[in-house]
């Protein structure tokens, strides 16, 4: 009988995040994949654990992997953790859910902090609709180029930073986007954790005269939506709506995100949505 994987969040700084089902998986299961298995074996130790560990991150071959799913499937549980907060999330151990799921293993998630969402609920940002964005590349090229996808993008936005790339950032996003109101969560739930909502501009003066310390995620605002000169025609909000919905948002969100916009009926948007996936269907 095949063993379990257990997607383990771990606390993102404070000790005392970590839950009774966090503790009682990781103490239980035959052995722990972490991506820094020095960093893990701290913690265990702090809750006086001693399950084995075994080294998974970004850089473990296929052999690793493969080791791992084989030990799984042979009847082991086995917990996925990461550094800090949830695995699984702009981290490697994705690749083993998706392997999982393609070879039947059973998997459980067992949730803690997520420095994401942490920011996002401290930020006083609109957190109504939010993407993440995770680290920006370290190739300049490839920097401007994921900002510049990012221009007209409405939602929140949420990256994660390092201390000494932060102020090369927070220029490249006043360079890309213009002056906007950015929450700067730095150290969450440690001991020196600080939250300051600003701007961009007064960010990389602030930060220009007081070095970047500890590890930052920042939570910007999105850009405002589109004000038209002219009415646009139902066709043409037909065909917007398509390609939001192609981009993952659901139909009804899109629909009253437009029908503010534009002044067409939800309903009306809704239902020529449907209308024309009907006939899609019809067709095939």
């Amino acid at each position: 009988m095949s063993g379990i994987l257990y997607i383990v969040g771990t606390p993102i700084g404070n000790l005392g995040d970590i839950t009774e089902r966090q503790l009682e998986i990781l103490g239980k299961v035959s052995f722990i994949a972490a991506e820094d298995t020095r960093v893990t074996r701290k913690l265990l130790t702090h809750f006086d654990l001693h399950t084995p560990l075994v080294s998974y991150h970004e850089h473990s071959t296929e052999g690793v992997i493969s080791g791992i799913l084989s030990r799984i499937a042979a009847g082991e549980d086995c917990a996925v953790v990461t550094d800090a907060g949830m695995p699984c999330i702009s981290d490697p151990g994705s690749i083993l859910v998706q392997r999982c799921i393609a070879e039947n293993i059973s998997m459980q998630v067992v949730p803690g902090p997520s420095a994401v969402i942490s920011a996002l609920a401290a930020s006083g940002q609109d957190t109504t609709r939010f993407c993440f964005e995770g680290f920006l590349s370290v190739t300049k090229k490839q920097r401007f180029a994921h900002l510049e996808a990012l221009k007209n993008e409405t939602r929140t936005m949420v990256f994660y930073e390092a201390p000494h790339k932060l102020l090369n950032t927070l220029h490249d996003m006043l360079d890309a986007f213009g002056d906007r109101s950015v929450s700067i969560c730095r150290e969450l739930t440690k001991i020196h954790e600080e939250i300051r909502k600003t701007t961009l501009s007064e960010a990389a003066a602030y930060y220009e005269a007081n070095t970047p310390r500890g590890e930052f995620v920042l939570v910007l605002a999105g850009a405002k939506p589109l004000q038209f000169a002219e009415q646009p025609d139902f066709e043409t909000v037909l065909a917007m709506a398509r390609v939001r919905i192609a981009d993952g948002e659901r139909a009804a969100d899109v629909c009253k995100a437009l029908a503010a916009e534009t002044g067409f009926p939800k309903r009306t948007l809704y239902q020529a949505l449907l209308n024309e996936q009907s006939e899609m269907e019809n067709e095939q």
